[in-house]
């Protein structure tokens, strides 16, 4: 069996959510789908799907770690982000082809399953307190046990896609937002809040010291992510448990904090850190620290099935996150998709990753991969995270 084509699609399917999923094809008539984790940098992902395509053309989609190898670390320079996301793409496209040619799941061939079901969080949404705490009741009366919000924006985005974020304004509404929802839901819904990387590390502790009463389940990336080490200073003076780790391409960034013990919640990107090949020694890795996986999922169900595939067959699962109820979206382009019930995510026991992609509503529901996204700005100017 080998390889015989890569294609890369960016869609937009009719529920308005945004896509980019690749698919590998094998002259046995086998294929495999897979999807990149950083859409605002779709058009460069692009091309390197198409340099990578160079490596992978022709070689046996069973040689996972030595494809890996190779689109990692030809060229001399090893990849970046970028590249990172175009290697998980192709490498999660693998594992499924692997799968399906043996008749397993992925999960099976990962070491087998575990758990039947995975604990999952869904995104409670709301431009301001009052919509947030309604999109959470909303969720536990659907059946959800964990919820996941972040920063509420503090302005609207203009026509440039640029938006007004006050730090010291965001800290008040995220401390009053959480006393809302946990007032809301009560102590039995566990609350996992999302610092997205904006605020600066002064910031983060003063906040997170006035949400110890909330009891969180974890703090997700209260630093900016470009230096590890931030999270040694940050450990010291924060009394919750820390997420970090969805804006790392590889196992090298992990390196630190595993280490170190710096995180609780690995928040691995199966779509950016190198796929399912990565993913899995970051997984172990971690397990020798009694750190707990939480796969960073805000994409569609090729991602989805990907992190929960993994999730079945490790130990150290803490929760995953899964932004809305699979197979209730986009079930045009995604006409399979994995199962859900009662806040719980698990794959089906069919061939490879459980979830398929209707190549003839992919091809009349292209857009072109974007560019730049979106940008925020603080109050005197200063670019700053979104």
């Amino acid at each position: 069996m080998k390889v015989t084509q890569i294609k890369s699609y960016s869609v937009s399917g009719e529920s308005g959510r945004g896509y980019f999923i690749v698919r590998v094809d094998t002259d046995a008539g086998h294929y495999g789908l897979g999807e990149i984790g950083m859409r605002g940098r779709g058009l460069a992902i692009t091309r390197a799907i198409e340099h990578l395509s160079e490596l992978v053309l022709g070689a046996d989609p069973w040689e996972t770690e030595r494809l890996w190898q190779e689109m990692f670390r030809s060229g001399f320079f090893p990849a970046d982000t970028v590249y990172s996301c175009a290697i998980s793409a192709i490498d999660i496209a693998l594992w499924d082809i692997k799968g399906k040619s043996v008749d397993k799941p992925v999960y099976k061939l990962l070491g087998g399953p575990v758990r039947n079901k995975v604990l999952s969080y869904p995104h409670a949404q709301g431009q301001n307190i009052p919509d947030l705490v309604e999109s959470a009741k909303r969720h536990v009366d659907a059946g959800w046990k964990f919820l996941r919000w972040h920063q509420l924006e503090t302005s609207e985005f203009d026509t440039d896609m640029t938006a007004v974020f006050d730090p010291l304004k965001s800290v008040r509404i995220s401390i009053d937002s959480f006393a809302a929802v946990r007032d809301a839901v009560g102590w039995e819904t566990q609350l996992c809040f999302d610092v997205h990387t904006r605020l600066d590390p002064a910031l983060t502790v003063q906040m997170c010291r006035e949400l110890e009463q909330f009891k969180p389940f974890f703090i997700e990336d209260p630093a900016r992510s470009e230096n590890p080490g931030t999270y040694r200073n940050l450990r010291r003076q924060i009394n919750l448990p820390i997420a970090a780790g969805e804006q790392w391409g590889s196992k090298w960034p992990f390196r630190q904090v595993i280490e170190e013990d710096l995180i609780d919640y690995a928040r691995i990107d199966l779509c950016i850190v190198g796929g399912i090949t990565e993913a899995l020694k970051i997984t172990h890795w971690a397990e020798t620290h009694y750190i707990d996986i939480v796969p960073h999922n805000p994409l569609g169900p090729v991602s989805a099935a990907a992190c929960v595939s993994l999730c079945m067959a490790s130990t150290n699962v803490g929760v995953q996150e899964m932004p809305r109820q699979p197979g209730t979206v986009d079930n045009i382009l995604f006409p399979r998709q994995i199962e859900w019930d009662e806040g719980y995510s698990w794959c089906p026991d069919v061939p490879g990753l459980g979830v398929d992609f209707d190549i003839d509503a992919a091809e009349r529901a292209y857009v072109n991969p974007r560019g730049v996204g979106a940008r925020f700005r603080r109050p005197d100017g200063a670019f700053t995270n979104w």
